[in-house]
């Protein structure tokens, strides 16, 4: 007589797990903050065909170090439930232009789960840098 309950019981709780397994993440952050970003509308961000309509450039905050760096903060959101995973790659731009080359140069590996949005940051290498690029490539 018992079993007769037992497995609704068990089909509901196994429904309802899986229910809660498939909701995006929650975020809980302050609602009167203290530091504003200063976000940019910005085309300096290039993104391969990869990650075109996967994960997308919320925006992009810049601001300058103690030490008179450039630091650049890119807000990124995956736009699909999968994981994916992409490198990144800041290059540094000189004030004429030219592009600065150096050791911290190299692409970085990075992953973002579905519906996450997460921040990528770099600092420039030396105080001549006065512009940056950022190249997004799906390594999916």
């Amino acid at each position: 007589m018992k079993t007769k309950y037992l497995l609704p019981v068990v089909c509901a709780a196994a429904a309802l797990f899986a229910a809660g397994c498939s909701t995006p993440v929650n975020s809980v952050e302050n609602a009167q903050k203290d530091g504003r970003r200063m976000m940019v509308s910005d085309q300096r961000v290039i993104s391969d065909t990869g990650l075109n309509h996967r994960v997308g450039v919320v925006g992009v905050n810049t601001a300058m170090t103690a030490g008179g760096l450039l630091r650049v903060q890119v807000e990124l959101l995956n736009e699909t439930r999968s994981l994916h995973r992409f490198s990144y790659k800041f290059e540094w731009f000189d004030v004429n232009g030219m592009q600065v080359e150096n050791i911290l140069s190299a692409s970085s590996t990075d992953q973002i789960e579905g519906r996450e949005s997460k921040m990528i940051t770099s600092i420039a290498p030396n105080p001549g840098c006065k512009d940056f690029r950022l190249k997004l490539i799906s390594a999916d």
